[in-house]
């Protein structure tokens, strides 16, 4: 199992008192220790509140990461119990499956999703596309340029717009440029990692929707 413990500095928050020679004073963040008078009431205020909050989240945070090791292990050690009695693995070719209770009211899903990057056949597919968008009349197809304007512009991460680039792949167009343009595309696919999700549903009774377990605290 992975070691989930926490780093040092998160292991307890304290109430930031650093007493030198008998006096309080607490580390402003330069590392410099100012005498606990001369500190406003209202950023002690701010720093306790602070404090507070985390001293909540950080145990919950370690508790979340446990409880994500522990489904692992989990469902790994079903599957390895089921590979053992029947010799086949449980769900699909790349790992996606689906668990359910008995009841059918509870079920939780595992997705693998892949990391995919694009290789230089992707500077070939532009060339294609820009004499495609540069030969067509003036004005036609605005909606397309937009797609492929987005799509090859990159993001804050200097990613190339990957949900862009595979919607120009579903566009229905028989320019034979675009056609090896778009072969270009799926030639720089390379899958480079993958990343695997679980996620919990619940309903009520079995007429009634799944509504997902909430763990993320910005969606909660």
């Amino acid at each position: 199992m992975t070691d989930q413990s926490p780093h040092p500095a998160f292991e307890a928050v304290t109430d930031g008192i650093i007493v030198i020679d008998g006096v309080p004073h607490m580390a402003d963040g330069r590392g410099a220790k100012i005498p606990l008078s001369m500190i406003k009431d209202t950023d002690k205020l701010i720093d306790q509140t602070v404090r507070t909050i985390l001293g909540f989240a950080n145990p919950l945070s370690d508790q979340v990461a446990r409880f994500k090791q522990h489904t692992f292990d989990d469902i790994g050690a079903l599957e390895a119990l089921l590979a053992e009695k029947y010799g086949a693995r449980l769900g699909g070719a790349k790992g996606n499956k689906t668990l359910m209770s008995h009841d059918t009211l509870f079920k939780v899903t595992v997705q693998v999703a892949d990391n995919i990057a694009f290789g230089p056949e992707l500077q070939v597919a532009k060339g294609l596309i820009d004499e495609c968008l540069n030969e067509w009349a003036a004005g036609a197809r605005d909606e397309i340029r937009t797609i492929v304007t987005r799509a090859f512009n990159t993001d804050k991460e200097g990613q190339i717009n990957r949900a862009e680039v595979f919607m120009l792949l579903r566009l229905e167009i028989t320019d034979d440029r675009w056609r090896r343009a778009m072969e270009a595309i799926r030639d720089a696919m390379r899958v480079v990692g993958s990343k695997t999700y679980v996620r919990c549903y619940r309903r009520r009774d079995i007429d009634a929707a799944w509504e997902p377990v909430t763990i993320d605290l910005a969606k909660a």
